[in-house]
């Protein structure tokens, strides 16, 4: 794929992004549809919020996410940073307010720029420690950032221990912010994270498609090797994508603390990390690196917020119980449809042999006891859902045995 979103002709959408774009629109449909109290069209206005403001967090994230793919790394530790930068900024405001102030009302214009520039500075100083784990160390980027996502958080819980003990005598693991600015900051946290997103998707693109750092970083993912002995410094762009990466998440720390009005490292933004690579992978980036663009990620979390929050309004009861299920199938069918065009000019088969052969019943009972289990708090399936279920598995596996029949026919 190409660094530029544009063509030859004027602008124009890749395949894969006019399909992300026909997938959003289904999905709020059909979840307008099926919701009992038909929330997006009947409270149009709240339900835009609400996506607009949990997209825009995650596609902060997921750009820092895509630029590190695209570069042929990987980072885990997103989450965990976002975790880390915002119990940094609570607890330097915390530093910087009365000894008495334990919600943090009262802090000075010097303590707030303090408290941001430290946030910001934690995911540089992060971002270039991937970096040197990385290069120096030799560390795969799986493990080094593996390394991280378990320790920052852990090492985030400890500061809040120790900062709250000797600064009001008592431990704690979460930290009140009610600071004006973030209470400002929370008040026109939409628009304000939303215009944010933008305007680093805009410098992303630039800086990927226009800029000799960004045909680096597609040349770095593609082949590293040739890369480098085509004189690029690796190092140096790898340096600048786990940064940026380290970055974005930290910034989107800022948001989250604001927005919640608390700084808690064991449960801020768990998961996240996952996310926001699902959301740079079903926008088009390869994991295999030197593919991807800043349009299809903007897509790509749109859409997962939208699947989140459709599964929240259609499975009223523990819908969080399935939000993680379908976030990994979204995921994997992104992957598989990627690599299907390639299985098929390599001339491999999607299903070969006695195992390919197994996998298809096994998925379709997979998908059809999936569908009937969700179904199941949808008012819409009520007294359907073995039925439901039955259908779906059923339609998998016809149409899983169709592809290896056609797939069986090529080969003969």
């Amino acid at each position: 794929m190409k660094p530029s979103d544009a063509s030859a002709g004027g602008w124009r959408l890749p395949r894969h992004e006019l399909a992300l774009v026909a997938a959003i629109v289904a999905v709020f449909v059909a979840t307008g549809w099926l919701d009992p109290n038909h929330t997006y069209f009947a409270n149009w206005a709240e339900s835009r919020d609400i996506i607009l403001r949990n997209a825009s967090l995650l596609g902060i994230i997921a750009l820092g996410a895509a630029v590190v793919i695209i570069a042929g790394g990987i980072d885990l530790s997103a989450g965990s940073m976002v975790a880390f930068s915002a119990t940094t900024c609570a607890l330097l405001l915390a530093v910087f307010s009365n000894v008495d102030d334990r919600r943090l009302v009262t802090v000075s214009g010097l303590g707030i720029a303090v408290a941001v520039g430290g946030a910001l500075l934690s995911g540089l100083l992060v971002g270039t420690l991937h970096t040197w784990l990385i290069t120096a160390i030799r560390l795969p980027p799986f493990v080094a950032t593996l390394a991280t996502l378990v320790g920052l958080r852990s090492f985030a819980r400890a500061m809040c221990l120790f900062v709250t003990k000797e600064r009001w005598g008592t431990e704690s693991q979460q930290i009140n912010v009610n600071t004006p600015f973030f209470a400002w900051i929370k008040e026109h946290n939409v628009w304000l994270s939303t215009g944010t997103f933008l305007v680093l998707a805009l410098l992303t693109w630039v800086v990927l498609s226009r800029t000799v750092l960004g045909r680096h970083l597609y040349a770095l993912g593609g082949n590293e090797q040739a890369a480098r002995l085509s004189g690029i410094r690796t190092e140096n762009v790898k340096w600048f994508a786990y940064c940026f990466g380290s970055l974005t998440a930290a910034l989107a720390g800022i948001f989250l603390m604001a927005d919640s009005s608390v700084a808690q490292p064991g449960n801020l933004a768990r998961g996240y990390e996952l996310n926001a690579i699902a959301a740079a992978v079903v926008g088009g980036c390869s994991l295999q690196g030197g593919v991807g663009t800043v349009t299809g990620t903007v897509l790509g979390a749109v859409f997962l917020r939208l699947v989140i929050d459709a599964v929240s309004k259609l499975i009223k009861a523990s819908a969080d119980v399935y939000e993680g299920m379908i976030v990994g199938i979204i995921v994997a069918l992104a992957v598989t449809f990627t690599q299907v065009g390639q299985f098929a000019k390599a001339g491999h088969a999607l299903f070969p042999g006695a195992r390919g052969l197994a996998a298809i019943p096994t998925i379709a009972v997979f998908a059809g006891l999936l569908a009937m289990m969700a179904a199941a708090n949808v008012d819409a399936f009520d007294g359907r859902t073995p039925l439901f279920g039955a259908v779906v598995g059923g339609g998998v596996l016809l149409a899983l045995a169709a592809i290896r029949w056609m797939q069986g026919r090529r080969a003969a």
